[in-house]
Formats: structure tokens, sequence, C-alpha cells
């Protein structure tokens, strides 16, 4: 009966009819009997959005999606709707689970709390190697169904006493070139995806620099990675960081600099390198004292009512420094460049800093996307086919046959308001539908830090 309940508010046609039939069948004559259309059930239920408006992670559709065994099995118009729940899709926008491309996933629950808001994917920043284990031998039992991928970096890349070396507990470090590539293979061997680099003095930001990696040696460590086959991703603080890290060959911008407006060239260097960028606008917005970085979950369609006294904590937070001069809107402009040169730009959050949550933020950094520029539907790409590709996470990101069933399905339509994916009506995490009633109930339950 929870189950009939469950798929009732989604929408569903439970196959109480055609497929299946509800108690006890009339008595009909032998002679009058009708064979069914469908094959005795065999298997697990599938799944059939009906009548849906599709966006595939590159462009909208319309039509039916069937998924089955955890996959997408088909689109267009599915005849075939046996031994599957049908929901009705009327209204509605399915969309590729969403991926944070830039978070750290502290917290007991982050991962349960980004599934809940859509996100089935995280791509971590900085995080401890020996948790990255165990998640994913979690996930080969199939023991987390209800909780976001995650792709990490790991240990990051820095120097002594420089940026990830504050939190408390010792890291590994360099100090030069020749130091490089046994600190990748160090990396690698504890189970990193990807390789993050520290590019930035902290300068800008506290007054006082920090350490941090010269340019040779950031240059030897994306030669070291790359030799390994994997990715090297900058964190920057200013424009001049983000010139280093390009002409040090990095794949891709971790954050956009709000120091000063971009040069006339950036834009065309990081292309001409085929690099992608992280704007994190969202916490820019708060370390630039944007007025509504924190309310803006507030009101009518938000999501405030969802989080937990913790997590409104959180959001309502800040820095306790803003750096003079600094402007959320020279990273909005850069965002615009980046997009004229066909930069691939990736939404990402920066989660769990002070003024953004585990997936509820990652639909405010799609709006803030929107709002520098980028058109609805390439906002979406970045949080659901661009980061995908860009990480080489090839079976998600977009729907289409043979991928994973990481899904999204939500009321209006996101390629015209953006914040109709604040809508959620359903989430799903290889086919299998999150339990976002649990989770939320759980949330709204503990008190303010726990």
């Amino acid at each position: 009966m929870v189950r009939l309940r469950t798929l009732m508010a989604l929408g569903v046609a439970t196959t109480l009819g055609a497929c299946e039939p509800t108690g006890d069948p009339p008595h009909v004559p032998s002679a009058d009997l009708v064979k069914s259309p469908c094959p005795a059930a065999q298997g697990a239920r599938g799944l059939v959005f009906a009548n849906v408006r599709v966006f595939d992670g590159e462009r909208t559709t319309a039509g039916d999606v069937r998924v089955s065994g955890g996959r997408i099995e088909s689109l267009g118009e599915v005849a075939d709707r046996c031994n599957a729940d049908v929901i009705d899709g009327a209204g509605k926008t399915l969309l590729p689970g969403l991926v944070d491309a830039h978070t750290h996933a502290y917290g007991k629950h982050a991962l349960a709390q980004a599934a809940a808001f859509g996100v089935t994917t995280e791509i971590e920043m900085f995080g401890d190697p020996r948790r990255i284990r165990a998640l994913r031998e979690a996930d080969a039992r199939g023991e987390r169904p209800a909780e976001a991928a995650l792709w990490s970096a790991g240990i990051l890349a820095t120097a002594p006493g420089g940026h990830g070396t504050e939190y408390g507990f010792p890291i590994p470090t360099l100090t030069s070139p020749r130091e490089a590539d046994a600190f990748v293979a160090a990396r690698l061997a504890e189970g990193s995806d990807f390789l993050k680099i520290v590019i930035d003095d902290g300068a800008w930001f506290r007054g006082k620099p920090n350490p941090t990696l010269d340019a040779p040696t950031a240059a030897a460590l994306v030669i070291a990675a790359h030799a390994r086959g994997v990715l090297a991703v900058a964190h920057i603080g200013t424009q001049r960081d983000a010139q280093v890290a390009i002409d040090a060959g990095v794949d891709g911008l971790a954050h956009l600099f709000v120091d000063g407006p971009a040069d006339d060239g950036f834009a065309k260097s990081v292309a001409a390198h085929h690099a992608f960028v992280i704007p994190t606008l969202g916490v820019l917005a708060v370390v630039t004292g944007s007025p509504d970085a924190g309310t803006w979950a507030d009101g009518a369609g938000g999501l405030a009512g969802l989080l937990g006294a913790s997590e409104l904590q959180r959001l309502r937070a800040h820095f306790p420094l803003t750096p003079p001069g600094a402007r959320l809107a020279y990273a909005e402009q850069a965002v615009a460049s980046l997009a004229r040169e066909h930069v691939p730009v990736l939404a990402g959050t920066d989660a769990a800093n002070p003024g953004v949550v585990h997936g509820a933020s990652l639909h405010r950094e799609i709006e803030l996307l929107v709002h520098a520029g980028l058109p609805p539907t390439e906002a979406l790409a970045a949080a659901t086919s661009v980061p995908a590709r860009c990480f080489h996470l090839e079976d998600r990101g977009r729907i289409a046959p043979g991928l994973r069933a990481d899904l999204l399905l939500v009321d209006g339509d996101p390629t015209r308001d953006v914040r109709a994916t604040r809508k959620i009506v359903g989430v799903w995490r290889a086919g299998v539908a999150v339990d976002r009633d649990a989770f939320l109930a759980r949330a709204h339950a503990a008190p303010p830090g726990g």
C-alpha cells in the first residue's frame, strides 16, 4: 500500500489495466477469453515516462522514455508498457540527473541531500581517499541507491602551508617539479580520479599571501597527470592565477575570478588551450557580498522550506571578509566571454562552503549562469552533459539508450525558465526512485548543527 501511494503521488498509472488486472478477474467463459497482449511478467519492473518533455542533456524533444534494468531503454513513442510503472509526464520535463562539478562531500548526509535535490553525481575537488574507497565499495554492493555518486580528486596538490593545509589534518605537499611525478602516482594509488592543483596565494582574499605552487611545479604536475591518463584541474583565485594555470596546460579551472574584469584575450587563451571552466558563481556571490546570496531560496517556489535547520544556517552564512573591489559582475562577464568562445562551462557549487549547500545550491548556480548570459538550454547542459563529457563520465549526463537512468522529473519547462528545476517531482538513480520524503523528514527533524 505504501508503494501504491508513492506511485500515485508521482502520477503513476500503476498498470492496473491492460497489463495487470486488479483484484479477482470477472468470470469469462473460456471460449471468450482474450489473449493478454503482455507476456507473463519476468524480472524487475521497468518504468515508462509517458508524454513527457525531454531535455536529453543537449536538446529538447517530447514523447516517452522507457527505463529497464537501471538504464535508458528507449525514447520516442513506447508502445510496450508491460511490466512497467507508467508516469504521466504531461506538463513536466525529464532531465538527466544533475552533475555538480565542484563540491566537497563532507558530512554524513551530504550525498543523500544532493540526491534529494536531483543531483545524482558530485565531482569532489578535495576529499579523504579512504572515504572515496568506502563509497565505491558501497556502490558496488548496491548500498547507496539514495545518494549521489562521487568522483573525487582526493588529496589536492599544494605547497607547504598553502591552501588546503588549513583544515587541521596533515596532507602531503610538494615544493618543486622534481616531486611532481611521485606526488601524482601516490594520489592515483590512493584512488583519486583526477588531480587538483592549487595556484592561489590567497592574498586577494585574505590580504596577505600564503605559499602556493610555482608555475614550473604546476606544469610538471600537469605532465605527470596526463602521462597517467587523468585530468588536471586548477584551483585559482585571481585572473593572474588563471592564466598561470592555463599556460601550465591544465584541463580546467575551478572558480573564476572577481578581482577585476577579464582581459580581452583571456577567453581566447582558455579556448586555445581547450580547457573548461567551473565558475562557481554562487559561492563567488557569497564572497563578494551580493545582496541576495543568502536569500535566493526564500519566497514562493523557493527551496528554503525543504532544507533542515542546519542547512538553512549554512545557506545564510557568509565569509568573514569581503575583498575590497571584488565584484561578482567580473565573473559573470567572464562567463559570457567564455561562452562566446565556445569554452565548456560547467555548473559547480563548491558546497559546503559558507552560503552554499549540497543539492539545492546547484539550482541557484544554473540560474546564475543564465543571468550571466547563457541560454537556459546551455545552463542546463552545464549541469548535465557538459560535466559528464569533460570528466569522461560516459554513462551519464544525457538521456540516451544504454546510459544510466539517472533522472530528474520537474514540473514546467526549465528550458524556458530554469527555475523550474526547483519544482522537483521525482529523482531516480540508476532507475531506482530516491525516497526524497524520507530524507527531507530526517533533515527537518535534525537540530541545527546535527
